[in-house]
């Protein structure tokens, strides 16, 4: 009943009022009731880190206040002090396990300290920690030809950066030089970066400063939830060309955009959009930029490249996040023709292509043939998204469930048919899942679905336990 109550003041006149008293609401119920005990037991696992002894939370909260940037902002009401990890699984500074849905944003994908790649980074840290790319190292060459056989086509060419933000900034530069042409054109609420040019191309207001941004048009999303043509891809697509023949010269450089939204909220583009896209930019004479820092490296378990799942081949492919399992590393792939323009002028990154992170990217790509984490990701991720959709079916807050693998969205609402973001009531569940002991991430331009991107090897009672979680708690709402 008070959920209903709820549902209908949000759709009223007073919904802002209704916000403030909803927030106030989850304010005080921020812990459990002692009497009402959640029955569902996490998973068992063989493992418990040693003792902490090290500062506090508060001690450290402290000293982040003073020392680190202000723009740093954490999760929920009493932030987690994360101490250890180890495969699926977080440690808090207590010993309390939490089952990690959210991966360190899309990064770990091999699982937490994997002792594979733990292994390739300290032997190589042993032998040679840095030099520079003006020697020769195998651990360079053998990872760039080992990421080179994932890729199709003449996919062939490696430059490593740190980030994805440098990936995608090298990316924009190098469509540039190629083509000669400046225009670019990326997707509103994509999400490409921080430096001058991604964000330019990320297509969020929250995200960009107001700095100096040219050249970049932003095309209507293809967003299969909120989108004005629904799940018509191709419909979605004829602005791209509306774009090209009225806010350019009729050449552009290149087009970017990832195939799954990640900071965008779990949106996945419409079928059949990036087909007709990538034709009407290739008249156009650009490049095409696939952004794959967050969906690549087997996460959408049906294919290995988020790109992939719509059937089409790009010129460039950045890549950063789980190519190191949490190691600061990025990438950018493509043919030797486009390769070649950096050639033109001296262009180097100091530790872009280190041996200690390239050792963990070749750790890294074996691991997830080893234990076959694409087949995983894609048989739990399955699993967990029916077991969400029938949430969703139960659950009038939750709009919209998406994704692919082992990324996906759950987005809420306060009312189905206007989609009203339900911003209160999101922070209220993500809290209380904290409770439990389930961690998940939270997203979209609204911050309103929660996303959904544990390691690869999360497990089919992991996924279980994060569902009986949410249902627990939206059961209290």
């Amino acid at each position: 009943m008070q959920g209903l109550v709820v549902r209908r003041v949000l759709s009223g006149r007073n919904s802002a009022i209704a916000q403030r008293c909803l927030s106030q609401v989850a304010s005080k119920e921020a812990s459990l009731p002692d009497n009402d005990v959640f029955a569902r037991k996490m998973p068992p696992f063989d493992y418990s880190p040693p003792p902490y002894d090290g500062p506090s939370a508060d001690e450290i909260m402290a000293k982040r206040k003073e020392f680190l940037s202000p723009s740093f902002f954490h999760f929920y009401k009493k932030p987690l002090h994360v101490v250890a990890g180890k495969r699926q699984y977080l440690f808090d500074e207590e010993g309390k396990r939490y089952v990690d849905a959210f991966g360190g944003i899309a990064t770990v994908c091999c699982g937490h300290c994997h002792p594979d790649v733990v292994d390739a980074i300290v032997n190589q840290t042993k032998r040679l920690q840095h030099s520079t790319v003006l020697y020769l190292n195998s651990a360079i060459a053998d990872f760039a030809e080992a990421l080179a056989s994932k890729l199709p086509g003449d996919l062939k060419v490696v430059f490593f950066t740190n980030s994805g933000t440098e990936a995608n900034e090298l990316a924009i530069m190098m469509a540039r030089l190629y083509t000669g042409c400046h225009d670019i054109i990326s997707l509103r609420n994509g999400y490409h970066g921080n430096a001058a040019g991604t964000m330019g191309a990320t297509g969020q207001s929250i995200w960009k400063f107001n700095v100096v941004q040219s050249g970049v048009h932003h095309a209507m999303n293809p967003d299969p939830y909120r989108g004005v043509f629904g799940s018509e891809g191709e419909m979605y697509a004829k602005d791209v060309q509306d774009l090209i023949d009225f806010g350019t010269s009729g050449n552009v450089a290149a087009f970017i955009s990832e195939a799954i939204q990640g900071v965008g909220g779990i949106v996945e583009l419409a079928p059949g959009y990036l087909p007709a896209v990538y034709g009407s930019i290739k008249k156009a004479g650009g490049l095409c930029i696939a952004d794959e820092v967050q969906s690549g490296f087997a996460r959408t378990g049906s294919h290995f490249w988020g790109f992939e799942t719509q059937g089409v081949v790009p010129d460039i492919v950045t890549m950063a996040k789980s190519i190191g399992n949490g190691i600061p590393l990025g990438a950018v792939v493509t043919t030797p023709q486009i390769a070649e323009v950096l050639t033109r002028r001296n262009y180097f990154n100091t530790f872009g292509g280190n041996p200690v992170c390239t050792a963990a990217g070749l750790a890294v790509l074996k691991v997830i043939e080893k234990e076959n984490l694409q087949e995983n990701a894609l048989a739990v991720g399955s699993y967990l998204k029916d077991r969400l959709l029938v949430l969703k079916d139960k659950y009038e807050i939750i709009g919209d469930v998406r994704g692919r693998g082992l990324m996906l969205g759950v987005e809420l609402v306060t009312d189905r048919q206007l989609k009203t973001p339900a911003k209160a009531e999101i922070l209220h569940v993500l809290d209380q899942m904290k409770e439990l002991g389930v961690l998940i991430g939270k997203g979209g331009f609204y911050g309103n679905v929660f996303r959904i991107t544990p390691p690869l090897c999360f497990t089919k009672e992991d996924a279980d336990f994060l569902v009986d979680s949410m249902d627990y708690i939206m059961s209290k709402m």
